[in-house]
């Protein structure tokens, strides 16, 4: 059956961190009472006015809070700032500290100053990235390893801790250019792509992961799929709402050098940008659309955001409580599919960056 799962969102930094983390669990008790099956966060430093609060301790602390069934989740962690050794430990511990529920979501990052603040050269994030990727899946399998690469080198090391799951957790590779998309097949065990991949350009990307699963032999499944939500009593209602709460953020995406709406008009014509990606209506509408997904691409699990930096914590829950009420059930029984549909749209474009 298709599982759903919840993006966390960062918030302003006007909200101290204490009651971050309060809100924090107050909505992943709202998700896991209305039967979210998985808790994601992403990860940036040094961000300005948002703040995010780090994956790897918060996910620690959410282990203790919801039940065996949930998975939680990495979505995204930043592989390349790291040195694989230290990210592999952190990696295994935190499996460890969840009892086998961890996903491991990692991506390239896109901000080069994040990449300046922790003295990484911005031009190797790709490189590292890869390197990483090789060296971390050895460090949670093997006894004892050697390593010549690039940027890191070890001689005979004895690792001391490895993840519950075997051989690690699941591996998922987030990425917005096909670049990255065909690392995903290469590495990864699951792809995700952005929430404003317009789906004849998600066809493609799973077919790139596909080929890279074949490739290594590896069966191609349901992937995941991140979408942005909302639901009101009405079209026109939810399209306004989502300009409220969401609009801002689009711009600072691109403001911080996201290039995921290139072209668009998002600060004139917002919900014309966003008609191609965004599930936004009355709960049939909504139902009509998540359903229409996840039926035409094999999806598993749909992430959906339901939180904006613009929102407090109740408007987050009553959001979750009405999506989980008018939405979810009609998700939760339908089968995912393995396979991909036979041909996207001709007018598909996926970048190289």
């Amino acid at each position: 059956m298709v599982q759903v799962g919840l993006l966390l969102s960062d918030v302003p930094k006007s909200v101290t961190p204490a009651k971050q983390f309060k809100d924090v669990l107050r909505i992943v008790e709202a998700a896991q009472r209305n039967g979210f099956t998985h808790i994601a966060i992403g990860q940036h430093f040094l961000y300005g006015d948002l703040r995010w609060l780090q994956p790897v301790p918060l996910l620690a602390r959410l282990a203790a809070e919801v039940s065996q069934d949930v998975k939680l989740v990495t979505q995204i962690m930043i592989a390349p700032l790291y040195h694989p050794v230290l990210l592999a430990e952190e990696i295994a511990t935190l499996d460890v500290v969840t009892e086998g529920r961890l996903v491991f979501g990692a991506g390239l990052g896109y901000r080069a100053e994040e990449f300046d603040y922790l003295g990484v050269p911005f031009k190797q994030r790709a490189s590292r990235f890869d390197e990483s990727l090789r060296l971390m899946k050895r460090l949670w399998t093997e006894d004892e390893v050697t390593f010549e690469g690039e940027h890191w080198q070890l001689d005979s090391v004895a690792p001391h801790l490895h993840p519950v799951q075997n051989p690690h957790p699941p591996l998922w590779i987030g990425a917005h250019s096909m670049a990255g998309t065909r690392r995903a097949g290469r590495y990864g065990d699951a792809y995700v792509c952005p929430p404003e991949t317009p789906v004849p350009q998600v066809i493609e990307r799973f077919r790139a992961v596909r080929d890279g699963f074949a490739a290594r032999g590896k069966e191609f499944g349901p992937q995941p799929l991140r979408r942005n939500t909302l639901v009101a009593d009405t079209k026109q209602n939810a399209l306004a709402e989502y300009s409220r709460v969401a609009q801002g953020r689009y711009i600072t995406y691109a403001n911080k050098g996201l290039d995921v709406m290139s072209g668009s008009d998002l600060e004139n014509a917002f919900a014309e940008a966003v008609s191609n990606h965004a599930v936004v209506g009355s709960p049939e509408d909504v139902v009509s659309e998540l359903t229409e997904l996840v039926t035409t691409l094999p999806v598993d699990p749909l992430l959906i955001r339901p939180q904006w930096p613009t929102m407090d914590a109740d408007e987050t829950i009553a959001s979750i409580d009405l999506f989980g009420r008018e939405v979810l059930p009609s998700l939760v029984g339908i089968q995912p599919r393995n396979d991909i549909p036979a041909r996207a749209d001709s007018s598909a474009q996926a970048g190289e960056a």
